[in-house]
């Protein structure tokens, strides 16, 4: 187990660059290194050497701009759940000593050898080295020998198939180890299955998560007296499905038992945020669903979330079989919005300083899979421009630019969406009548703070997405104007237009301040900010600090005592 597989190298990256920084952090090897495009091997003299090279290099060392992840090279038809434990205290219980991290299949004194449900790194970074009074543990991996041997080499490149299928990053197709869901399944269940879904001395949930490798949590104190209950499902999407299969099994058949008639739905409990795209357009993406499943699928309305309940409820009605197919696909758009809205949140979620990304509820509060990167995002006011003093953020005013076909869609029916828009936000909202009959876009006015405009922002940005008025591969570009003081205007261009370009390259926003223009009654001049989402947000955070900047220059001047004269105090003389 010395041998390494080093990942994500570039392209410009040769067999010195990696000896260098082998030799740099003094982690031995023994074989010259394979590169490959994207990736490389190296053999390590021994397995002290070969942990010394994770533990310092993976994720933490840069070569030619891109941190190298650096991981054990094991085939991945022989890599198992399997890790070894050694040197454990010969009188500790597994108990102790796994703090309940990993599950224990066997147990001999000072061996242990566990089935790992999280990630093997996480697992080996946890426990290898740890010390456990006064003895340090070893952990290592344990190659499934029962594994289908790889076959010999069909005409492939040389030495493909002696390494297994292709990792991600590297050239070459091959399927990829499935992995748990960062999203997981949330169904309702009649509160009378419950006790049939736990089983005597939770007997029937232990033998679910077994069988279907999952992990499930049934709400049971929530909602006191409610006629439904939550049970929440954590596991890879096969898993989940499989795991709600067996639950729809035994309602039905405890149905059955207890002569209870009325017909038992299967409810999905899904983020509003993921269900307009779970829709498409005119209901399209549902329709199929229902044609392809043989089902009937409803959704709760919209009236029905609340600032603490922003979940509805998917309603799929058909035999045991088209439920558990109509979930597979329900559950597979849901997961698709989930890992678009994800990658782009955390793209550029540090970007934007002052705003609490964590508290916009675009996302269950504690969901899995919230990323490290929005959890620790300081607060509103924290950083940034919006505000100066110790005051709350400033109100803004934004000008942002739709298509005028897009108007019913963010109005909704009776104008509910847009309520319920400023409501979520905390904004003020309003569309601005069209400036003329054949006017291709109108003007949403959004007025409020600047965690308001965020979130007012990006549920618009959305639901273009969603009502597919920009096509599926291409991006939501919109255009913002904001106003500033005519005074300002200059800062925000900067000197030979110095600051406007740096904005440009820092956000990837188009910021034009245009010239000649007459300023209104306010003395306020227009900036232009076009743009995806997050471009267009960081720019206006970066105006708002200038402009911010400004006003506390001002607030200093006004503050400075002036002569009797009226003119600037005088300069005191040197001594």
């Amino acid at each position: 187990m010395n041998k390494l597989y080093i990942g994500n190298v570039s392209a410009e990256a040769s067999e010195e660059d990696l000896e260098s920084i082998f030799k740099q952090w003094k982690i031995p090897h023994s074989g010259p290194f394979l590169v490959k495009t994207g990736y490389a091997f190296v053999d390590c003299p021994d397995e002290k050497a070969a942990m010394r090279a994770i533990d310092v290099l993976s994720g933490k060392v840069e070569l030619h701009g891109k941190v190298l992840e650096v991981e054990h090279s094991v085939p991945k038809r022989q890599r198992s759940c399997k890790l070894q434990i050694r040197n454990i205290p010969p009188h500790m219980q597994w108990e102790v000593s796994a703090n309940r991290l990993l599950t224990p299949s066997r147990a001999d004194t000072g061996l242990l050898t566990l089935i790992c449900p999280v990630t093997f790194h996480r697992a080996m970074e946890k426990l290898n080295g740890s010390m456990m009074e006064n003895y340090a543990l070893k952990v290592s991996y344990i190659p499934d020998e029962t594994a289908a041997p790889e076959g010999p080499p069909s005409g492939g490149r040389r030495g493909f198939n002696a390494r297994g299928p292709p990792r991600p990053g590297s050239p070459g197709l091959g399927a990829r180890p499935k992995v748990q869901s960062d999203i997981p399944l949330r169904v309702l269940v009649p509160t009378q299955f419950v006790g049939a879904i736990i089983g005597k001395e939770g007997a029937t949930i232990r033998n679910i998560t077994k069988q279907t490798h999952s992990k499930i949590d049934i709400h049971r104190k929530e909602n006191a007296g409610a006629a439904e209950k939550p049970i929440t499902i954590h596991s890879t999407p096969d898993g989940c499905s499989n795991a709600c299969r067996t639950i729809m099994d035994i309602m039905q058949k405890e149905a059955v038992d207890t002569k209870f008639t009325e017909e038992i739905p299967l409810k999905i409990l899904a983020h509003n945020n993921f269900v307009g795209r779970l829709i498409g357009k005119e209901g399209r993406n549902l329709k199929k669903i229902e044609q392809d499943t043989g089902t009937k699928i409803t959704i709760s309305p919209l009236q029905d979330l609340t600032l603490y309940n922003p979940e509805r409820t998917i309603t799929i009605k058909g035999s045991i079989e088209a439920c558990s197919r109509a979930e597979e696909e329900v559950m597979k758009k849901i997961r698709e919005s989930y890992d678009s809205d994800m990658a782009a949140m955390n793209l550029q979620s540090n970007l934007i300083p002052g705003l609490n990304l964590n508290a916009l509820g675009l996302f269950p509060s504690g969901a899995p899979g919230m990323g490290p990167s929005m959890a620790n995002v300081s607060p509103p006011g924290a950083h940034g421009g919006c505000s100066y003093g110790q005051g709350q953020p400033e109100s803004e005013t934004v000008h942002l630019f739709i298509p005028a076909l897009a108007v019913g869609a963010i109005i909704g029916k009776q104008g509910q969406h847009i309520k319920q828009l400023s409501h979520f936000a905390g904004a003020s909202i309003k569309i601005a009548p069209a400036e003329g009959m054949d006017a291709k876009q109108r003007m949403v006015i959004i007025v409020g703070p600047p965690e308001a405009q965020f979130k007012a922002q990006c549920r618009i940005f959305g639901k273009l997405k969603e009502e597919n008025f920009f096509g599926p591969k291409e991006e939501v570009k919109l255009e913002a104007h904001i106003k500033v003081p005519s005074f300002a205007a200059g800062r925000v261009i900067g000197k030979g237009g110095k600051t406007v370009n740096e904005l440009q390259n820092l956000t990837c926003a188009e910021v034009v301040v245009p010239r000649d223009q007459t300023p209104d009654e306010n003395d306020q001049v227009i900036v232009k900010i076009s743009g995806h989402f997050f471009a267009c947000q960081l720019a206006q955070r970066k105006i708002q600090e200038i402009l911010a900047q400004v006003r506390r220059q001002q607030h200093q001047q006004q503050q400075q005592p002036k002569s009797p004269s009226g003119g600037q105090p005088p300069t005191p003389r040197r001594k």
